[in-house]
């Protein structure tokens, strides 16, 4: 089943929201319709990096399963939707200011920083997740690509930190599941190279 599914159709799937958002920007009456965009903006964004870096350690649990499989053939796809659905964040986070000189004054604070920092890491990565770049890069691309466990971490201060702390609960319980199968997974790799070094 999941064999025959087009990754165009994921492409639409994955753009349903982008679409919806534009939409309610040109043609919303609403003068705060942009300000009330940039969460939800935000929050799928890191749902979305959250869902691909489950992809391979749930790929060790479910070693059989079409699903996974199918998730990991189109794991840059989620990764690079992830990425457009950050730049879309960062564009209403800018437009809701209205200034840059608003948006410099705004820069130290940890919220902020953190997420602009987690969005410079994102640029690269997505630059790069073209099969020509990884022809080219060889094994650097692995390297590079590691660095978005970093932006993760940023992504995650960046979210628990909103409203000084005060409702961190929403990302954590987000990046819970991740945190736990990424335990997993650096468990079962020292395990493991503990065994072969015995």
């Amino acid at each position: 089943m999941f064999t025959r599914f087009s990754p165009y159709w994921l492409w639409g799937l994955l753009s349903i929201f982008p679409i919806f958002w534009t939409y309610l920007v040109l043609a919303s009456s609403n003068p705060s319709i942009v300000h009330i965009l940039v969460h939800p903006s935000g929050e799928w964004a890191a749902r979305l990096l959250i869902f691909t870096l489950m992809i391979t350690p749930l790929s060790m649990f479910f070693k059989n399963s079409a699903l996974v499989r199918w998730m990991r053939r189109n794991r840059r796809y989620f990764g690079v939707a992830s990425f457009a659905y950050a730049a879309m964040h960062t564009v209403f986070y800018v437009a809701d200011k209205g200034s840059l000189a608003q948006v410099l004054d705004e820069l130290p604070r940890l919220y902020i920083l953190t997420g602009w920092l987690a969005f410079a890491i994102f640029v690269p990565l997505a630059a790069t997740s073209v099969d020509f770049a990884v022809r080219k890069m060889g094994r650097h691309w692995k390297a590079l690509q590691r660095w978005v466990y970093v932006s993760a971490v940023l992504t995650l201060v960046h979210w628990a930190s909103l409203n000084d702390w005060n409702s961190p609960l929403g990302a954590v319980v987000h990046f819970t599941p991740l945190v736990v199968l990424e335990g997993y997974r650096i468990r079962h790799h020292f395990a493991m190279r503990m065994k072969r070094t015995a």
